[in-house]
């Protein structure tokens, strides 16, 4: 039934293309309208990392510093990033107790004409403002550990000059990508009323359209939950004018109906960052050239994407080291890769990307091989019975849950081969799916979930895990929430080498130092690997400037250089 529904929709979406098309062309470009697979669970950026904020944020918000499209670090707020070179970054000493330690001074001058959606200059007391809220243990804030450990104390100079004194000699000291300046004028009354419920009560999640919240070239206007959201010029804006008047972004959670809007024209684009999987975009590419020649350039950027399943450690099996070997050893991904992107997205090792520099490639491997699976489950006391399926010493049948993203297609049938593969080493195996703001909301944030979560991280070029490994980033009611590490992985080991990757900065002993991290990863398996993730692009002719970085600052943090063509 449901294949004869999407085959519907489809036809009648290619057979309005041609009648909207028109209409659109007549607007000159005015409103620029853009799919994506998912809608953001919050508007605030210190809450549930997702990428789907992060493209819509990003039109509207900047944060301190970034990489661009060619890997590079810059600063998207400062006029200058801070080094020894330039003078901004001088070693210092601080007490601590009776001890005195090594830490960095790093000074950083916010841009001049940044102006809140309101008109409110941006200054310096947003950026403590912003580390106020960071720090607080209360705040659940997602990096707490870089506010509340990494910076010891931060000096306003004036109203643009801050220093921000860090509280050991990191490697990449520099590099803020987490701190966004907010609102103090808007939102300090807020927090200080209640630190801990202040997630809820956020004019970020209760009044989204207010105009003082963002100080990028575009302000969120409206806001339809689930939806749709639409952002509006900033009037206050200094920088490069925008070409459009408003952009939209469309939430079409179901990838078979995103594919339908763009060939309607009722979208004008779909989002690399967050639209179609490779597997869908080799078949819909050939599809959008026959019926559309010449009106759409396709893009596939291979990037720092790392699709994995998250296991929940405290529960058992999972528990268990050997049943998660196990597990990784009768899943076929090779012949996944092959059947469904064509060989295109390598299998992964770790969560690091062969793309990156600091990628080890000589690490534990994991190719199909379900007789050893077996054997590593029946090693772990999960025993074969008559019926085809394994039982536990308590006679508990060896059951497991598997969740993604609703609506996404591909993912879907990942699970679907999946649960087949494991099904064949006597493993039961259910599906239970959720959209994709509730996944990444109260579902991952407070690890509610029993089973594996199959999603992907996007990250920065050598960008340290430290959210999703240290054990002190677990989510807990303690710390509201706070952190990224959903499996509940606790490796003192893994801890240490986190810990001086930061500070040893030589490039032999950092590379070793990189190569253990992922070897242990490949061990201890945290989450289970799948495959290293290609993003395709579908842009529309008349539309240029657009770049793809490959990375996790998207390519939206450059919208203002985006240009229509007549």
């Amino acid at each position: 039934m449901a294949k004869t529904i999407v085959s519907f929709l489809f036809c009648l979406a290619l057979a309005l293309a041609g009648a909207l098309q028109p209409a659109r062309a007549g607007e000159a470009h005015k409103t620029f309208t853009i799919g994506i697979s998912q809608f953001p669970s919050t508007m605030h950026p210190d809450f549930d990392d997702m990428v789907a904020k992060t493209l819509v944020l990003s039109t509207a918000l900047r944060p301190m510093t970034v990489h661009d499209a060619a890997w590079r670090p810059i600063c998207m707020l400062c006029v200058e990033i801070p080094s020894y070179e330039n003078g901004l970054a001088k070693d210092e000493t601080y007490k601590d107790g009776k001890e005195t330690k090594p830490g960095i001074a790093a000074t950083y001058t916010l841009k001049p004409d940044l102006f809140w959606g309101d008109g409110t200059p941006v200054t310096t007391k947003d950026i403590l403002f912003a580390w106020e809220i960071g720090k607080n243990p209360k705040s659940g804030v997602g990096n707490g550990e870089f506010f509340a450990k990494d910076i010891r104390t931060i000096e306003a100079k004036d109203d643009r000059t801050f220093t921000i004194h860090f509280s050991k000699r990191q490697c990449s000291f520099a590099q803020i990508d987490d701190f966004y300046p907010l609102p103090a004028h808007l939102e300090k009354k807020i927090f200080e009323k209640d630190p801990a419920s202040y997630m809820r009560r956020t004019l970020y999640a209760t009044a989204p359209a207010t105009a003082g919240l963002y100080f990028g070239p575009y302000v969120v206007s409206k806001l339809d939950q689930g939806a749709a959201i639409t952002l509006a010029r900033n009037p206050y804006w200094k920088g490069e004018k925008p070409a459009f008047d408003k952009v939209v972004f469309r939430t079409i959670e179901n990838s078979a109906a995103l594919s339908a809007a763009l060939l309607a024209g009722d979208i004008d684009y779909i989002a690399g960052e967050l639209g179609l999987t490779l597997d869908e975009a080799i078949s819909f590419e050939k599809r959008l050239n026959r019926t559309k020649p010449g009106q759409f350039k396709t893009i596939y950027k291979p990037g720092l994407t790392y699709e994995h399943i998250d296991l929940n450690l405290d529960q058992p099996p999972f528990d268990d080291v050997t049943v998660r070997q196990a597990l990784m050893y009768a899943m076929n991904r090779k012949a996944l890769n092959d059947q469904m992107f064509d060989g295109r997205q390598p299998i992964a090792l770790s969560d690091v990307n062969p793309l990156d520099t600091v990628y080890a490639g000589d690490v534990t491997q994991y190719p199909y091989d379900p007789q050893k699976a077996g054997a590593l489950l029946d090693a772990a006391g999960w025993k074969m019975k008559p019926d085809g399926f394994r039982y536990g010493k308590d006679g508990q049948k060896l059951s497991i849950t598997l969740s993604t993203t609703a609506g996404n297609k591909s993912r879907e049938l990942i699970e679907q081969a999946i649960q087949a593969d494991w099904r064949a080493v006597g493993i039961d195996v259910s599906i239970s799916n959720q959209p994709a703001r509730v996944l990444f909301g109260d579902t991952m944030r407070k690890r509610s979930f029993r089973g594996g979560v199959m999603y992907a991280w996007l990250s920065s070029p050598q960008n340290i895990p430290k959210t999703t490994l240290y054990s002190t980033m677990i989510p807990t009611e303690a710390n509201n929430y706070a952190g990224q590490n959903y499996t509940g992985y606790n490796n003192p080991v893994m801890d240490k080498i986190i810990d001086d990757m930061e500070v040893v900065c030589e490039k032999d002993k950092n590379l070793a130092l990189w190569h253990d991290l992922q070897e242990i990863y490949a061990t201890d398996l945290p989450a289970l690997p799948l495959y290293y993730r290609a993003n395709s692009y579908f842009i529309p002719v008349w539309l240029h400037g657009l770049v793809p970085t490959g990375h996790m600052n998207p390519s939206t943090l450059w919208i203002e250089n985006w240009s229509a063509s007549p």
